[in-house]
């Protein structure tokens, strides 16, 4: 491990973060560098599990919302998450790494099912585990998700990869003069109701003391630097914030 600071981390991934510069969908150069990223992880000793959104193919909310019953769109947005995971899972496998797909809902024929001692072992072995179909449940989304597993897993990082340089009291995008908090604690997250994640991944992450580092996944190498010590994006713990 050297010096890295981190031994194992849960990477939330949203399905947008594939898209590159395409309106939907995997873009094939955006998909092989986080791959390229996360086999470096990996090479360096770090333990990587990964959870990936679908919101670059469905949000079953969003269609909920257009009238279909939330439970079927749910559903589809899980699937959505299947499709996203096993594009990672080639991407990282034809760079060499072993990649275990671990789905919450049963689809035996494309990957294995969701068991927490068999994920553990894998990760031990130097695997990438690529947690799919969110919690295997509707009304919960994939942040809820990645909260959950990181918990599971005993990671000692969940990074939630996002498009800004971390948690800003507006969106940075149209608000020009939005402040960058670079610590916070998840009761400030909450009581402000700032964009990190959704209430229960949230409370979650706070309720099993799981630090959470938000920062921006197209800043290449940040994450392998944030793992060597440097403070990149937004730190949110528990206790007073430093």
């Amino acid at each position: 491990m050297g010096s890295l600071l981190y031994r194992r981390i849960l990477l939330k991934l949203s399905g947008e973060a594939l898209m590159g510069e395409q309106r939907s969908g995997i873009d094939a150069q955006t998909i092989r560098r986080l791959a390229v990223e996360i086999n470096d992880l990996c090479e360096a000793g770090v333990q990587v599990g990964l959870v990936i959104g679908g919101g670059n193919i469905i949000r079953g909310a969003e269609k909920a919302s257009e009238g279909l019953d939330r439970v079927t769109g749910d559903h589809m947005g899980m699937l959505a998450t299947v499709i996203n995971a096993l594009a990672m899972q080639d991407a990282v496998e034809y760079i060499g790494r072993p990649v275990r797909v671990m789905s919450a809902l049963k689809i035996n024929q494309v990957c294995e099912d969701y068991i927490r001692r068999r994920a553990i072992r894998h990760l031990e072995k130097g695997r990438v585990v690529i947690f799919a179909a969110g919690t295997g449940n509707p009304f919960f989304t994939t942040d809820s998700a990645a909260s959950l597993r990181a918990i599971e897993i005993s990671a000692d990082l969940m990074i939630k990869a996002t498009k800004v340089d971390g948690v800003y009291s507006a969106d940075p995008l149209k608000n020009p003069d939005a402040t960058l908090y670079k610590r916070l604690t998840f009761d400030a997250a909450l009581d402000q109701r700032l964009s990190v994640m959704d209430a229960t991944a949230l409370v979650l992450c706070r309720d099993y003391n799981m630090p959470l580092r938000v920062m921006n996944v197209f800043q290449p190498g940040a994450v392998m630097r944030l793992m060597q010590g440097e403070e990149i994006g937004s730190l949110i713990e528990n206790g007073k914030p430093r």
